[in-house]
């Protein structure tokens, strides 16, 4: 563990423990992202796969499911599958994974990850738009923003983990996270986990058709700059009170069980994190499972009512059937 001091951010202050959600004794479930619907129910979409998969089974055969109840607590309903793997050359046709849903005006956008042939070179970013939670669900032909070709480039590894930000000035910016293929392929030869070095970089749009413009020549969030060996994964940014803020789980910066917490004013340049959430011994009372990535939160995402978080949505390994959930954190 790093010895950098340790701050705890405000968010962090807020937070307490309600419960798992989602367990299912077919399927591992993960990355859980929440909506208020116009009927006043929460809705979340979540990526699911079956146990026979193993926890690797998120890059071949996830799909993403469509939850709905009362209470933020659940129990919750799944009511249908919103995208699943649809095979043939598409960008997605094998998996579907790591959802955030979001309103755009009268649409509903659900970013997501997909590939093509169940390996870390094909994940693409992409969307699926409809006038209903409910669906139907019209997707993207291709990923909407695409890797770099040279191998060595920051970026040309895939595009993954979208957090996306309907920026106040009325652009679309989508935050995603890439790494090189040569720092991957030198990871790999040597063992070392910190070569491929995951950071998030920006595109901007106009409207959903795009096209979605990268900025800058590096990443537009990169944790090296702050700890040597620190990575960028899984990244949620809103806007609150005139600031951006985001959060992300911790990997390398403290440890790997913490998330972080940032603040920017301009949604490019952010301060030096804070802790956003602990691991889930502070939160929640299980005992140790075996797993790996055990009292790991992953995946952040947050319920938002009247522009302010309400709840804290996390991936958990464990639970009841030993796999895999949602887990479900209150916000004050």
């Amino acid at each position: 563990m790093s010895k950098r001091e340790e701050k705890v951010s405000d968010f962090c202050k807020q937070l307490s423990g309600v419960g798992r959600i989602l367990e299912d004794p077919n399927y591992n479930v993960w990355g859980c992202s929440p909506i208020y619907g116009p009927d006043g129910k929460v809705h979340v979409f979540y990526s699911r796969w079956k146990n026979e998969a193993d926890h690797e089974g998120w890059l071949t055969v996830c799909e993403i499911a469509h939850a709905v109840a009362d209470d933020p607590a659940g129990p919750y309903e799944t009511v249908d599958v919103a995208v699943k793997g649809r095979g043939g050359d598409w960008w997605d046709a094998m998996t579907c994974h790591n959802p955030t849903i979001h309103q755009i005006g009268e649409k509903y956008v659900l970013f997501y990850m997909g590939t093509n042939d169940g390996t870390v070179y094909t994940k693409r970013l992409g969307m699926a738009t409809a006038d209903s939670l409910d669906g139907p669900w019209t997707r993207s032909d291709a990923p909407i923003v695409m890797p770099d070709p040279d191998p060595n480039a920051w970026n040309s590894m895939c595009t993954s983990n979208p957090a996306f930000l309907p920026h106040p000035n009325g652009e679309l910016w989508m935050y995603y996270k890439s790494w090189s293929i040569a720092d991957w392929e030198r990871g790999i030869k040597e063992n070392d986990w910190t070569a491929a070095n995951r950071q998030y970089g920006l595109a901007i749009a106009k409207t959903l058709d795009g096209p979605w413009v990268k900025q800058g020549e590096g990443p537009m969030i990169d944790l090296r700059q702050m700890q040597e060996t620190a990575q960028s994964e899984d990244a949620y940014i809103w806007m609150e009170d005139g600031k951006f803020k985001m959060i992300m789980r911790d990997m390398g910066f403290w440890n790997h069980e913490y998330g972080l917490y940032f603040e920017s004013d301009d949604g490019v340049d952010w301060n030096e994190p804070q802790i956003s959430f602990w691991n889930s011994h502070r939160y929640f009372d299980e005992a140790p499972n075996g797993l790996d990535r055990e009292g790991r939160f992953e995946r952040p995402q947050l319920l938002m009512k009247d522009g302010k978080p309400d709840y804290l949505y996390v991936a958990f390994r464990g639970g009841k059937y030993n796999t895999s959930s949602g887990a479900v954190l209150k916000i004050g």
